[in-house]
């Protein structure tokens, strides 16, 4: 990734302290106020820090539009206008918060710190390489389950059901059942499904086996 803004240069804790202290605040604050300064710095942030534009900042709400407009309904019809916006708008400000780590940060880069993060607590017996395998394997999954779900509201549209949730949901759910399942087949087959009973660490099975 070509480093070409102060936050793309910027170290992982730089980017994920600031990130954290935001949606900490805006969610224990739940305020008017609180959200719309939110989502101002998130604006900045995206146009000024990072150099992006209005495309890589509205992406992620397109993709997640619908699910903006059933939770707003809801809060809006069993609590009120304000407090639907505000509900909504934290969601939105953490979600494009956590996202701009991602699109200023190598995705190695980001697994390396979340290993390193868990090493600390290696002693308790967490174990830092299966951990950062697992994230590897969620961030993977996710463009994986963004365009299934795409595909499936193509079909949907196609066939003059797109407003009908099961012709939406049913099919994302059943392809994501069989990537866990897929998923799942290739970690055992590596050795890595099951507890390392001889000490061994599953990264470097994994490597081991790459």
């Amino acid at each position: 990734m070509e480093r070409r803004s102060i936050l793309h240069g910027a170290p992982l804790w730089a980017k994920f302290l600031p990130v954290a202290v935001l949606s900490v605040v805006v969610l224990a604050l739940s305020s008017l106020e609180a959200t719309l300064a939110g989502l101002g710095l998130v604006v900045l942030a995206y146009l000024g820090g990072a150099r992006l534009g209005f495309r890589e900042l509205l992406q992620p709400l397109r993709k997640m539009w619908l699910l903006i407009v059933v939770l707003g309904a809801f809060q809006w019809f069993s609590a009120g206008l304000l407090p639907a916006f505000l509900v909504v708008g934290n969601i939105v400000t953490c979600v494009l918060a956590a996202l701009l780590i991602t699109l200023t940060t190598e995705s190695q880069r980001i697994l390396d710190g979340l290993v390193s993060l868990a090493r600390p607590l290696q002693p308790l017996g967490a174990d830092p390489e299966r951990f950062g395998l697992t994230v590897a394997l969620m961030l993977r999954s996710i463009p994986y389950l963004v365009g299934s779900a795409e595909d499936s509201r193509d079909a949907a549209r196609a066939r003059g059901l797109e407003r009908n949730p099961r012709a939406l949901i049913l099919p994302v759910f059943i392809g994501a059942v069989a990537y866990a399942q897929q998923t799942g087949d290739a970690l055992a087959a590596r050795g890595l499904a099951e507890a390392d009973h001889d000490g061994g660490t599953p990264g470097g099975a994994f490597r081991s086996g790459s």
